[in-house]
């Protein structure tokens, strides 16, 4: 794969697992191909796989008003998924799944070369990292990994059943954001912004 369109054929002509036989549409993408921070979810739901965009239903909306108020613009983020198509119901992927998308999930790594990644939810972070312990006690750590700073997070559609913790997943964001403006990837957010864990 040499650029982003053969990227993308690739992941439209995938056939490595039999969630190729049940979706509708592959979800690779949306942000910026150039961004510094890139998010990492579990994979498409019913929105997602009929609009062939990541994180466009309830969960999608809850993370972007968080992006907003944060002022992470559309330029700065790339959002994805651990599997690139819809498991049926809804369901968790399936080890053999994540492992099957595990090579396109890489591709997209380094045409994007993010410098911060958040890992949206347990499975991101189990499928990610390798490891096994629950999201709760992780959550808000970084973790330094081939040069990437990693933190991992609670996942929006988690939040939306669980409102109080909100201000949890609100914290990490902030932290991402802050780590970009450490790192010299993105300007200082100004003083009068809102906050997103309001309301």
């Amino acid at each position: 794969m040499r650029t982003w369109d053969d990227f993308l054929s690739a992941c439209e002509n995938c056939r490595a697992c039999p969630l190729a036989e049940t979706r509708d549409r592959v979800v690779v993408w949306r942000g910026s191909i150039q961004a510094p921070l890139m998010f990492i979810g579990e994979g498409p739901g019913a929105e997602e796989d009929r609009r062939g965009l990541p994180f466009v239903g309830a969960a999608g909306r809850l993370l972007d008003s968080a992006l907003e108020a944060l002022g992470l613009t559309e330029d700065l983020i790339h959002i994805a998924n651990i599997v690139k198509c819809r498991p049926p119901g809804n369901r968790v992927p399936a080890e053999e799944e994540a492992k099957a998308c595990r090579p396109l999930l890489a591709a997209q790594f380094r045409f994007v070369r993010p410098r911060v990644i958040v890992l949206l939810g347990a499975t991101a972070y189990k499928y990610f990292t390798g490891q096994k312990d629950g999201i709760t006690k992780v959550r808000g750590q970084w973790i330094e990994k081939g040069g990437y700073a990693i933190l991992p997070t609670l996942h929006p559609a988690y939040i939306l059943r669980n409102g109080r913790e909100k201000p949890h997943l609100w914290e990490d964001l902030a932290a991402a954001r802050a780590k970009l403006e450490e790192l010299g990837l993105a300007p200082p957010l100004e003083e009068n912004a809102p906050s997103p864990s309001g309301g």
